[in-house]
């Protein structure tokens, strides 16, 4: 099987977050072919019930090549419009895997050993697969991250602080709202005061975003509302405490229950010689790693300006481009020690 044959059939097995054992079973016996010809270890390493990662290594572990195998929804699959590969997941990240698994087979075919293939679950939603590799590492000294960043390799990436906004009001007739409390007046009025926090700006990631992503209440147009949630995202570039002061102090003025769901902090990577660089404003499985599996880089082929949309695809030649952007990273940081 080719490179693009390859990737359409990853793409093609719906591993929509929460739902990958299909494709961890693909991988599984593809990568058992791999690593019975080439003396290696493949294991299945659970992540979460009825979910596991899946890590191959020969020798031992100095360096990674690592991603992740959900995607998120809908899933629709594979087409081929003859540059490119279209489908969920094309860019993000199952090309990214097809890429890793071929560049391990080239570094085998040249007699490269001491790195390891790693492919984690849950990364689209709460990053469970790298939470539970964090907890069992194997030595590497250099994870190589795979996201789509057009070949580039990322200097660094925005955080996320990810919250749930929750408002109680009091059931009413609107033609009498004063015998009534509206959620959704309360949920208002906070979100319209975390809009106007102040953010953040960082010499290389830019400035902080918010993002109010979903907003529910409420029960018809003539019920004062008892109930209205909200769900909010900051891309972070620096500390979040100033941030999570100022969000608790907007809810709690307007009775609002702040929960916070998730946070990963920013991260700033280091540039290898030969390699363009780029900083990315989305979040990885890096922060989560928390340097268990060695110092991170990351790169990977595709945009990621069409990830998470109906027009998924990753060029062919970029796709390629990796294989080789890959075999060449793992043998300069086995060489080198990762010194550039």
């Amino acid at each position: 099987m080719d490179l693009f044959a390859f990737t359409r059939a990853l793409v093609d097995l719906d591993s929509t977050t929460g739902q990958e054992k299909s494709v961890v079973d693909y991988l599984f016996a593809y990568l058992s072919l791999v690593s019975s010809r080439h003396s290696g270890r493949l294991e299945r390493l659970p992540a979460a019930p009825n979910r596991d990662n899946l890590f191959l290594t020969f020798g031992e572990t100095v360096v990674t090549l690592s991603t992740h195998m959900d995607t998120v929804p809908p899933y629709f699959s594979s087409s081929d419009s003859g540059t490119h590969i279209h489908g969920r997941g094309a860019c993000d990240a199952k090309g990214i895997i097809a890429a890793m698994v071929f560049a391990a087979e080239t570094l085998l075919a040249s007699g490269t050993r001491n790195f390891g293939l790693l492919f984690v679950v849950g990364e689209e939603r709460d990053s469970a697969g790298a939470t539970a590799a964090a907890m069992t590492p194997r030595g590497s000294r250099f994870l190589i991250n795979g996201e789509p960043t057009e070949n580039k390799l990322a200097l660094g990436s925005k955080g996320t602080l990810r919250y749930e906004l929750m408002a109680r009001g009091r059931l009413a007739h609107s033609a009498y709202p004063e015998l009534g409390h509206s959620a959704i007046h309360s949920l208002l009025d906070a979100l319209n005061d975390i809009r106007a926090i102040p953010l953040s700006t960082d010499g290389i990631l830019g400035p902080a975003t918010l993002n109010v992503g979903t907003i529910r209440g409420g029960r018809a147009p003539n019920v004062v509302a008892d109930e209205a949630s909200a769900e909010i995202m900051f891309r972070l570039v620096d500390s979040p405490d100033s941030l999570r002061d100022a969000v608790a102090q907007a809810a709690s003025a307007h009775r609002v229950e702040a929960r916070e769901v998730l946070f990963n902090p920013a991260v700033h990577l280091r540039a290898l010689d030969g390699l363009p660089t780029t900083v990315v404003a989305f979040t990885t499985d890096i922060p989560t790693f928390s340097g268990a599996w060695g110092e991170p880089f990351l790169i990977g082929p595709g945009s990621i300006h069409v990830a998470h949309t109906a027009e998924e695809r990753i060029c062919k030649r970029e796709l390629s481009e990796a294989v080789e952007i890959y075999a060449r990273m793992v043998r300069q940081l086995l060489a080198t020690g990762g010194l550039s």
